[in-house]
């Protein structure tokens, strides 16, 4: 009994320890995606579909010789992969849309509102457990984000009825991303095939929606999906590709090996405060005492519920 009980407490910290980390290299994504869309003017549905793109180019022959089994799937797996791209690439084409109507604050606040709802369907779907402990580091993980974020200026939250529909949609989307992910481990597939094939069938549907111009930052046209980067442009979106999207997402769906959807999502609710220090360093962006206040509410979030039994 204590042996197993040792045994559990082991990979509940591994978990953590690998979410951690997944998230801590995930952040720089919001650096890197600003200096892309800011200093070189790429749309952001474009850039979304090169970052995918680039992701499946440097999968793929890093799996064909590493661990080539890891390209094959079932037949009966293609329908669930697809579904997973799908989620992948409507929830980045909706957070756009919630960045343009909501700006860059509210719209991070209401993405995180995916933690709520991983709970409550994590509970529903998995029978994972949602105790007063984890209920009260929800909401202080939420507090932290709006401090981190500045949502709580209150000209931020003059909310249209578009902004208020695709930056809840948009949570509720990122939850659906951690339980698919999750449904993934659970099957025991592996989480870089997954990453692999969600991302390919991902750059399909974007590819398509970036054929719209009526979507704001798709390319507009298919002579206009190619992007023209200097050198220095390409090199940040192959940083961004190769580092926090396959390393932070890898690690981030490897985690749901080890814990609950719940858990995860509320640990990536690290990210603004990590982007945030990141920011500063990198872009001498300036820390209000409010947003590290907000930082420290969210790494408290994350210890209560560190409490929790499992």
């Amino acid at each position: 009994m204590a042996e197993e009980k040792r045994l559990r407490m082991s990979r509940t910290t591994k978990g953590y320890l690998i979410a951690i980390l997944g998230i801590t290299i995930w952040s720089i994504t919001g650096v890197l995606i600003g200096y892309l869309i800011t200093n070189c003017g790429m749309p952001a549905l474009l850039l979304a579909l090169w970052r995918n793109i680039l992701v499946c180019v440097a999968l793929a022959p890093i799996l064909f010789f590493i661990r080539r089994s890891l390209l094959y799937i079932d037949a009966a797996q293609i329908g669930f992969y697809a579904f997973y791209g799908l989620i992948l690439a409507v929830f980045n084409s909706i957070w756009t849309l919630s960045v343009e109507a909501n700006g860059a604050a509210v719209a991070t606040v209401l993405a995180y509102s995916s933690t709520g709802f991983t709970a409550v369907l994590a509970l529903w779907l998995f029978k994972e457990k949602l105790g007063l402990l984890k209920i009260l580091a929800i909401g202080l993980s939420l507090i932290g984000c709006v401090m981190v974020s500045n949502a709580y200026s209150a000209e931020m939250w003059q909310l249209n009825p578009l902004g208020i529909f695709t930056g809840l949609f948009s949570g509720l989307l990122f939850a659906a991303y951690n339980l698919i992910t999750k449904e993934a481990a659970r099957q025991k597939m592996n989480a870089w095939t997954s990453i692999f094939y969600s991302f390919a069938f991902s750059s399909i549907l974007i590819m398509i929606f970036n054929l719209f111009p009526v979507v704001p930052g798709a390319a507009g046209s298919y002579q206009a999906l190619l992007p023209v980067l200097s050198l220095n442009g390409w090199l940040v979106l192959i940083i961004l590709s190769f580092v926090p999207t396959i390393l932070g997402f890898g690690l981030y769906n490897t985690s749901m090996n080890y814990l609950p959807a719940s858990i995860v999502s509320l640990l990536a609710t690290l990210e603004p405060a990590m982007t945030a220090v990141e920011a500063y360093i990198v872009l001498d962006e300036r820390l209000t005492l409010i947003q590290i206040i907000g930082g420290l509410t969210i790494l408290s979030a994350v210890g209560i519920v560190k409490l929790e039994k499992e």
